[in-house]
């Protein structure tokens, strides 16, 4: 098999894992999953891009490409969510902290 499809499809295989972490609010392992990532994408850069031997693994690599795009949207939408609730939880806890230190010297 040629070696370009098969660091496409892991690389495939890891953005689905950070996908289901990310979904199940797995934060410690989707983090250790996207080191992971960054690792093989460096690989593949430092590979170079090989040229495909047909159209077949060119459209393999295409269809590859988009569901890695698409696993990352998800991640992207569901981590951007996750720390707005952190951000909101992280205000309310400033406010209480001010509100105690205004009237708690009273």
């Amino acid at each position: 098999m040629n070696t370009v499809i098969s660091d496409y499809e892991s690389l495939s295989s890891l953005t689905s894992q950070m996908r289901t972490a990310a979904a199940e609010g797995e934060w410690d392992r989707l983090i250790a999953l996207e080191q992971q990532c960054s690792r093989h994408v460096d690989r593949m850069k430092s590979a170079g891009e090989k040229s495909l031997p047909d159209e077949a693994a060119r459209q393999h690599k295409i269809q590859l490409i988009k569901k890695i795009l698409a696993d990352d949207a998800a991640i992207r939408n569901r981590t951007e969510s996750w720390m707005g609730q952190l951000q909101g939880i992280m205000q309310s806890n400033r406010q209480e902290q001010r509100l105690s230190k205004t009237y708690g010297a009273i």
